[in-house]
């Protein structure tokens, strides 16, 4: 990637010899030089606000807007256009032929992100042997081997794993299937990284690749040379939770897509997970997916409505107008600065399998980068409110915004409540209640500032002096969770099961690859840790990372938790990654051993893909009663697409209930609510804890509640605390390994047969 136009601090993966700054500034130049005077995206023109009226009206005046902005955007603002940037790269080449060495690696490096991978390989060879009056210019040649490497890794994982996708492709170690048939680019990639490495023995971003490498062709570890060897150890599970088999191909849910969000949840009420995805690519189209219930799924998209709606680094869901069915938000613009002045979508569940873009009409309208919000009652007003966090750097100020529902499916800007929302570049925000005084606090996860904690304190005794009627004081100093700071995901879970909401936030930041290989040779690593902050339920945190072995994940981007082996602890999927084609970095798996620490079964579930984890949602979606674990793959060049994941959950033998909760009162979504559920076991009573809302902040778990209640021998009671009147029922007599509706206000749950799927 072109280092310094987005906040991630890699090292460049490519574009052998020059500094970052350089690279940035040769290329913004260059781009300005063949494209002048192409604007960012804009609002378009009235004409296309002025559709007719009628069914999907809002979907095509959105559809009209983002086309028409896709078509004004300018390269030279946005990193992700490679196929545009390297055209304008070329351009400039034959008008400053003098600038030839300057500009064929950055060319080179836009045609490998383009998916131009032999125009890419034969550019850098061209470097390896420069006429003789541009020798003097030509990069480093260990730099050009180590550019070549990838270009060879990229021309492997296209002939392989893209165009052979199957249920071990990708997946580290790689084994059986996953193997390449075309060994051509694994065998160029090794080559090359065997010349870096002579050079630079101690380059262990080409010391991993290579283990890599030598991997897709089934001779890791013994044709890799011991001095150069990454040890199989550190591949190794910690507990056997059993494989999770990637069942996607098979069901026609392995579509190939850019960065993405997932969400899982059943959106025409028929009582199985449906499967929604989004895709950052600017013409990028959203898919709905049906379950049939039948072992089926069907592609809806078009039948439900969606045409045109594109682009969306993630999206969240929730009922926001209380109608029984989940409607869901599209955030878009994500990483790409001022060319991402995109607007969102909400898109209303018309009930009938059908959606409808009501981003005007409910005066949620914005063109801000972004790419996470979440939904809260922070009011407890029985309706759901809409936090959006926006990226905002120094001279490009996008302030976060914080939307009231008015209850008549319109919002109303409140961000005042939280005073100057120009917070700095949001990567995750969540709303959960750490001081349990039964109103939603907000947590803001930011990349390169100090993270926000934002402590709701209720309404105001009279208006602030900008109208503010309600306080929120940031308390994230003295409670202790300002850290880490470079950050992304975030989401508060109760991971100890002591009735308390714990804090997780992601860390992001490495230099390159190379920081994984130190993290697993015992190296020090360059990297920013995450930190789990446990609740010490007095108003502050700790940080436990250390204590429960979580300081060993290099950027997680999606991600979210669960309780996959149904023990009655929440375990966690990190989908790893960042832009540069270099980071192949395999996602990883945690086991919660008994909130007390977390065991990498990441080699054991065999879900370590290699590819950019974004969307990472968490349901039963063959109602059997264990959660199985869907993900949105892809990165954000235009070459960077990879096929989605859902790995299905082997089961474990352990007990479980499932609890569909409705509000009345409270928000329909029952977003908030708060779930104890005490069992009998041999050993004694046991309270397990659940909170009702979609997981982290990167990735939709289904809004009804997969509870583990491990090897249980009855459940005594089920306590269900609301979130808008802070009243708790107690329900007793409920049978496990069933699924229950759970009304606010009715005296008993109502058990739901449900059909169990055969995949």
């Amino acid at each position: 990637m072109i280092p310094d136009q987005t906040p991630v601090t890699p090292a460049p993966a490519g574009i052998p010899g020059l500094s970052r700054a350089a690279i940035a500034a040769l290329a913004a130049a260059a781009l300005a030089f063949v494209l002048p005077g192409c604007g960012g995206g804009r609002e378009p023109s009235k004409a296309s606000d002025t559709a007719a009226a009628g069914p999907g009206a809002g979907t095509r005046r959105m559809a009209a807007r983002l086309e028409q902005i896709t078509r004004d955007l300018d390269p030279a603002r946005n990193i992700f256009l490679n196929t545009q940037r390297a055209a304008a790269l070329r351009a400039g080449i034959e008008r400053t032929p003098s600038q030839k060495m300057v500009l064929e690696p950055l060319l080179a490096d836009e045609l490998l992100k383009a998916g131009r991978t032999e125009e890419a390989i034969a550019i850098g060879q061209s470097l390896l042997h420069p006429d003789a009056h541009d020798a003097v210019e030509a990069p480093p040649a260990a730099d050009t081997h180590k550019f070549l490497g990838l270009c060879f890794m990229r021309l492997g994982e296209q002939e392989n794993c893209v165009a052979h996708h199957g249920i071990d492709s990708c997946l580290v170690p790689i084994k059986g299937t996953g193997l390449h048939t075309v060994t051509r680019g694994s065998r160029s990639a090794i080559r090359e990284f065997t010349a870096v490495l002579e050079s630079r023995p101690d380059d262990l971003g080409a010391r991993w690749l290579m283990n890599i490498a030598t991997m897709t062709l089934g001779e890791y570890p013994d044709k890799v040379p011991a001095k150069w060897r990454i040890p199989p150890k550190v591949f190794a599970s910690e507990y056997d939770i059993k494989r999770f088999y990637d069942i996607a191909p098979g069901l026609g849910l392995a579509i190939q897509g850019h960065a993405g969000g997932a969400i899982l949840d059943d959106f025409d009420g028929d009582g199985f997970l449906d499967v929604m995805f989004s895709s950052m690519g600017v013409r990028d189209q959203m898919r709905y997916f049906r379950n049939n219930g039948d072992g089926t799924f069907t592609d809806r998209t078009e039948a439900a409505g969606l045409v045109g709606e594109t682009g969306g680094l993630n999206i969240i869901h929730a009922d926001y107008d209380n109608d029984g069915d989940p409607d869901v938000f599209v955030l878009r613009g994500g990483w790409m600065k001022q060319g991402g002045r995109y607007p969102n979508s909400l898109l209303r569940n018309n009930g009938d399998g059908t959606f409808e873009d009501v981003t005007e009409e409910a005066g949620v309208l914005s063109f801000h980068p972004t790419q996470t919000g979440a939904w809260g009652d922070y009011d407890n007003d029985g309706r759901l409110d809409l936090f959006i966090g926006n990226e905002a750097m120094e001279g490009d100020p996008n302030p976060s915004e914080l939307y009231h529902n008015n209850g008549d499916g319109t919002f109303t800007d409140r961000s005042i409540e939280l005073g100057n929302t120009d917070f700095g570049y949001v990567k995750g925000v969540a709303w959960g209640d750490f001081n349990n005084d039964g109103r939603q606090d907000l947590y803001v996860s930011i990349l390169g500032r100090d993270n926000l904690l934002f402590q709701n304190d209720g309404r105001r005794a009279k208006p602030g002096p900008r109208g503010e009627v309600w306080q929120f004081t940031n308390v994230a100093r003295q409670t202790g969770v300002v850290a880490p700071s470079d950050s992304f995901s975030t989401w508060f879970w109760d991971y100890d099961n002591d009735g308390w909401e714990d804090l997780y936030v992601a860390g992001y930041r490495i230099t390159d690859v190379g920081d994984l290989a130190a993290m697993h040779l015992g190296l020090k690593a360059r990297t920013e840790m995450p930190r789990l902050y446990r609740n010490n339920h007095d108003g502050t945190f700790s940080d436990v990372t250390h204590a429960v072995r979580l300081d060993r994940v290099a950027l997680p981007m999606g991600s979210n938790f669960g309780d996959l082996d149904n023990d009655g602890w929440p375990d966690v999927y990190f989908g790893d990654g960042e832009p540069s084609l270099g980071a192949l970095i395999p996602n990883r798996l945690f086991r919660n051993a008994g909130g007390k620490v977390f065991q990498d079964v990441t080699v054991s579930a065999d879900v370590g893909n290699l590819q950019k984890g974004h969307g990472v949602s968490f349901g039963d979606a063959d109602n059997d009663g264990d959660q199985d674990v869907l993900e949105e793959m892809g990165g954000w060049f235009e070459s960077d697409m990879a096929p989605s994941v859902l790995f299905r959950n082997p089961g474990h033998g352990n007990r479980w209930i499932t609890l569909r909760l409705s509000g009345r009162r409270s928000n329909r979504s029952a977003i908030g609510a708060r779930i104890k559920v005490r069992v009998t076991t041999p050993d004694g009573p046991r309270d397990i804890y659940s909170t009702c809302n979609t997981g982290g902040s990167f990735g939709g778990n289904s809004l009804q509640q997969e509870i583990g209640l491990g090897g249980a021998t009855a459940i005594e009671s089920i306590e269900v605390r609301w979130p808008a009147t802070g009243e708790t029922q107690i329900f007793r007599d409920a049978a496990m390994d069933r699924v229950y509706r759970i009304v606010e206000g009715d005296p008993r749950p109502l058990p739901e047969d449900v059909r169990v799927i055969d995949f």
